[in-house]
């Protein structure tokens, strides 16, 4: 089911309300949704490959503490986190300043960024990994068939 942005996000608790997520399409929602973003958002960086590990460490850590603390919709959101830490740091690899377009909207000439890429690849790292996590997987799987 698809990431529903009608929600009143902004007064909105999900940890108390986790009946009202949906897990939507990559990573929606992830600037959204309460208070996950609150917690996650001042660790998520990538500007350097040692900032990216650190904070994917981070990251991955409270993904781990959500799920002790069966959490699905943290560990998700932690996902997206680290899902977002590849995708934009791609984009600042491929795109200095990561705009992808001119003012004139067309697409800028693509560029390699090598210290981008080497972060954009740490993230990448451990998405592929909660990708492949079958207890992760089985909780998606319940919490989609409990509530959309």
């Amino acid at each position: 089911m698809a990431f529903d942005y009608s929600l009143d996000y902004e007064n909105l608790d999900l940890r108390q309300h986790p009946e009202l997520y949906r897990v939507g399409k990559d990573e929606q929602g992830v600037l959204l949704v309460e208070p996950y973003k609150s917690e996650i958002l001042p660790h998520w960086r990538f500007k350097t490959p040692e900032i990216a590990r650190e904070s994917c460490n981070k990251i991955y850590g409270m993904f781990e503490d959500y799920r002790k603390e069966d959490d699905f919709v943290g560990m998700d959101m932690a996902r997206k986190f680290i899902q977002m830490g590849y995708t934009r740091a791609r984009r600042y690899t491929n795109y200095k300043g990561g705009r992808k377009y001119n003012k004139d909207g067309s697409v800028k000439e693509r560029q390699l960024d090598p210290v981008k890429a080497e972060a954009a690849a740490i993230f990448k790292e451990r998405w592929d990994e909660i990708g492949k996590d079958e207890d992760y997987l089985k909780r998606k799987k319940e919490h989609q068939k409990k509530y959309g």
